[in-house]
């Protein structure tokens, strides 16, 4: 029977691998050091992209949220203004920076091409880049591995999601749990405990604390294991380095999680692609408070990986999605329910910010999609596309046929990077 010493090692030594990927000639950039990287962040639960990045200038925001959420709210925890029709909500402080040093872009209006109301069918279809979802069966983000040669990819998740599974290899990376603890029961409860304002906190603070337990036991039995200074100071590289850093700087796992994958992609032998999700952004209910916590652990996950990923920045992209958006109307317990159009990100170094993207569709009576919910008016295989197309380099058939079967009707959205056309903003 495996002893505690034991599962500790194989962690340990399961963590330190990472650290060890061959790197081939690169097929989109040439050389390490100017590889473009991607990171893809998966808020799981549908994020109101609504009261992230109120509409402000619309005429009919204030028929239907006018009073809410910000309403006597004080300098500070009012809303971001960016442009004349749209500000940020005042947890996004790091993204409103971002924003004026133009790497970071809300695009509005986003939704992958199911538009039903179930979350697990609404996140099979942004995962697996078809039509439906069921329209297959592996990730759309592994076969973008697959069809770079020679890059790697890496899934910061206790498990491997459905956007990274398939044919081509890809690793995985979570910070370690005590022995015994289920990761799959502790992403459950992570949705669970991130919609009750009372608990939520108190919950991430655990975990976090879980995980540095953890982290320090493996830390202490790969000591001797090693044998010398040197050496414990380069595995310290792979695991503490990656992981504890950022466990003493960001407490939640969001944080956490996209500080992490900054320090996996900064190596030169790291991944290039590499995809993050979070969970609990499902406010049916008190989404005021919700949100207020959500959103700064968003903001300070930016701030992380941009820390962590240090000089590579410049050729970073990061997009972050959900899986649909919420109605136009509060509900009776100050919550927001299933939609339709939602709101994606982009930040980076890479990225052409300082910018609303993507068709602004209004929120009028009469502009509302069965008049409840934002209409969408880009097809999120559209922003995936035009990031793989401007970014990695990926041609047109390759994203038509093998990472978005069938998608050829979908056209790359335009003007996402810098020194590209500017197109499709508005």
């Amino acid at each position: 029977m495996a002893t505690r010493r034991d599962v500790l090692k194989a962690m340990a030594l399961g963590a330190a691998t990472l650290t060890m990927w061959p790197r081939a000639a690169w097929s989109a950039a040439g050389a390490v050091g100017s590889t473009p990287l991607l990171l893809v962040v998966m808020l799981r639960g549908g994020l109101d992209g609504l009261h992230a990045v109120p509409p402000m200038g619309d005429p009919g925001w204030g028929s239907l949220r006018g009073s809410f959420p910000f309403a006597g709210a004080q300098d500070k925890e009012r809303p971001i203004a960016i442009d004349r029709n749209f500000a940020l909500h005042p947890s996004l402080q790091y993204a409103a920076q971002l924003y004026q040093q133009k790497f970071f872009m809300p695009i509005v209006a986003v939704a992958p091409p199911y538009q039903g109301r179930s979350h697990f069918e609404a996140q099979d279809c942004v995962e697996n880049g078809s039509a439906s979802p069921s329209g297959a069966h592996d990730g759309w983000l592994n076969r973008c591995v697959g069809s770079l040669r020679g890059e790697q990819g890496l899934a910061l998740a206790a498990s491997m999601p459905l956007i990274m599974r398939g044919p081509t290899k890809v690793d995985s990376w979570s910070p370690p749990l005590p022995v015994g603890v289920n990761p799959d029961l502790v992403r459950r409860l992570d949705t669970l405990y991130a919609e009750d304002a009372q608990l939520a906190e108190a919950w991430s603070r655990a975990v976090a604390q879980s995980h540095d337990d953890a982290m320090q036991e493996v830390d202490a039995m790969m000591a001797p294991m090693r044998g010398d200074a040197a050496a414990m100071k380069n595995r310290g590289d792979a695991v503490a380095n990656a992981g504890g850093k950022a466990r003493s700087n960001y407490g939640g796992a969001l944080q956490l999680m996209m500080a992490s994958a900054g320090q996996f992609m900064a190596k030169n032998d790291g991944p290039q692609i590499a995809f993050v999700e979070d969970t609990g952004w499902d406010t049916h209910a008190g989404e005021v408070g919700i949100l207020q916590r959500k959103l700064k652990q968003l903001d300070d996950g930016l701030k992380g990986f941009h820390e962590s990923i240090g000089s590579a920045w410049d050729r970073v992209a990061v997009v972050v999605v959900t899986e649909f958006g919420r109605t136009a109307k509060i509900n009776g317990t100050g919550g927001t329910d299933h939609g339709t159009g939602g709101m994606a990100f982009l930040a980076g170094g890479a990225i052409a910010g300082g910018r609303i993207g993507g068709r602004w569709p209004g929120i009028s009576a009469q502009d509302l999609n069965e008049g409840r919910d934002l209409h969408a008016t880009t097809d999120m295989r559209g922003l995936f596309k035009g990031l793989l197309a401007a970014h990695l380099r990926m041609p047109t058939d390759v994203l038509d046929t093998r990472v978005f079967p069938g998608s050829a009707a979908v056209r790359p959205m335009e003007g996402l990077l810098r020194g590209a056309r500017v197109a499709g903003i508005g």
